[in-house]
């Protein structure tokens, strides 16, 4: 029978080595006695922290840019909305002024009186020597009548002295003759001769009494005539007149008791820069638009050039008048004038102004298109409704009204309210 084999046997004999490697592996366990609550509330823990920090750093950077918009001053470059007319193109020279009657008149009183009745009131069209005041008079008329009694007895007294003269002028040449035939003594003849003058003297003096007198019922009947204020001239009462009641006079110190202008007198009265002034041409041609109806143009003609230039604003002043109907045209309205290279058409006038802003001027804000509007130190987020564009910017159809200051190029942070200062760069 063979002999089976019989695989050798490994003996392993444990090192120093393994040994440690041994011991190490055994030290390594899994706690199965921790709790699992602990570490829920750690993450939980880590959740809230990450989150909290979160909406710190949100609210910093909204509360950061709330405060640097209402706290700080934004520096920012202003323009603003103009009014732009088909006539732009043949404008040399733009400027500013006010309507101006040249004829007004400035009524008052010649005597110191109250006001018992007031004829007119304000916005009248009156005409000239029409009743427009009347004082009382009562105290006029009795100084009057005293005056034309005390000449009534002047006159009197004359004619008395006169008849008693006459009197003895007659008893003194009947003196006379019996002193030349020697009846008589001659002083009788004296004492008659001195009483004829003192009566002469007496009626001269009646005389020059009742002629004072007629001097005085004149004066005091031209002062009655003053109690009744009338026009000086055709024209509208453009001041509310003094009242009933009112003292008036020259010495009075109320002013005039109301004020008339001739509409048919009013201009423009604008200030050029001097530098400027040889661009104005009496005769020039202008278009004229008033901040009252900003839609309507005048046409307009240069008239007059002051000769005297204001040194303190280095202008002078050019009178302009208004070739179409002035219906609606007050006293003291702003307007603007442009002096114009040529007069303009028919077709031309009738296009109304455009409302214009500068492209840069326009800002999107949530898809709407927006200008912000200086209001003091703080800008007003204001939509806008945009047309066409032209050279001279973008159309405004709907928005704030020409001359309103704007921001041009309204930085990405620019918000409703905040403070802004003007840049003067």
């Amino acid at each position: 029978m063979a002999a089976c084999s019989v695989p050798p046997r490994i003996v392993y004999v444990p090192t120093p080595m393994s040994d440690k490697l041994s011991q190490d592996l055994a030290s390594l366990r899994i706690d199965r006695e921790e709790n699992p609550e602990k570490r829920g509330s750690a993450l939980r823990l880590v959740a809230i922290l990450v989150v909290s920090l979160a909406v710190l750093g949100g609210t910093y950077l909204v509360v950061s840019s709330y405060l640097r918009a209402k706290l700080f001053k934004t520096e920012v470059r202003v323009t603003e909305v103009a009014l732009v007319s088909p006539a732009q193109a043949q404008v040399e020279l733009a400027s500013t002024g006010y309507v101006v009657p040249q004829l007004v008149s400035k009524v008052g009183a010649n005597v110191a009186g109250r006001i018992a009745r007031v004829a007119v009131k304000e916005g009248d069209t009156v005409k000239a020597g029409q009743v427009l005041v009347e004082l009382e008079d009562i105290d006029q008329r009795t100084a009057i009548a005293t005056a034309r009694s005390r000449a009534a007895a002047a006159k009197a007294r004359a004619l008395a002295a006169r008849a008693n003269m006459a009197e003895a002028v007659l008893q003194a040449d009947r003196e006379h003759t019996l002193v030349e035939r020697g009846v008589a003594p001659p002083a009788n003849a004296a004492d008659l001769d001195a009483r004829v003058h003192s009566l002469k003297q007496a009626a001269g003096a009646a005389d020059a009494e009742a002629r004072a007198a007629e001097a005085e019922i004149q004066a005091l009947a031209v002062n009655l005539k003053h109690m009744t204020i009338h026009a000086p001239m055709d024209g509208k009462v453009v001041t509310k007149p003094a009242e009933v009641g009112e003292l008036v006079g020259p010495l009075a110190g109320s002013g005039p008791i109301l004020e008339l202008a001739d509409f048919g007198t009013l201009l423009v009265e604008t200030d050029v820069a001097e530098a400027r002034l040889s661009m104005v041409k009496v005769g020039a041609p202008c278009e004229i638009v008033l901040d009252a109806m900003p839609s309507k143009r005048h046409r307009g003609q240069a008239v007059e050039i002051s000769p005297r230039v204001n040194r303190a604003k280095a202008t002078v002043m050019v009178r302009v008048k208004f070739l179409d109907d002035m219906t609606g045209v007050l006293p003291d309205m702003a307007a603007r004038v442009s002096f114009l290279a040529m007069e303009l058409d028919a077709q031309a006038m009738k296009e109304p102004p455009k409302l214009v802003v500068p492209g840069t001027a326009v800002a999107d804000r949530a898809g709407t298109k927006v200008v912000f509007v200086l209001d003091g130190d703080r800008v007003r987020m204001t939509p806008v409704v945009l047309g066409s564009s032209s050279g001279y910017g973008v159309e405004l159809r709907q928005g704030p009204p020409a001359g309103t200051r704007i921001v041009n190029t309204p930085p990405p942070n620019l918000v409703d309210g905040t403070r802004v200062k003007e840049r003067t760069e």
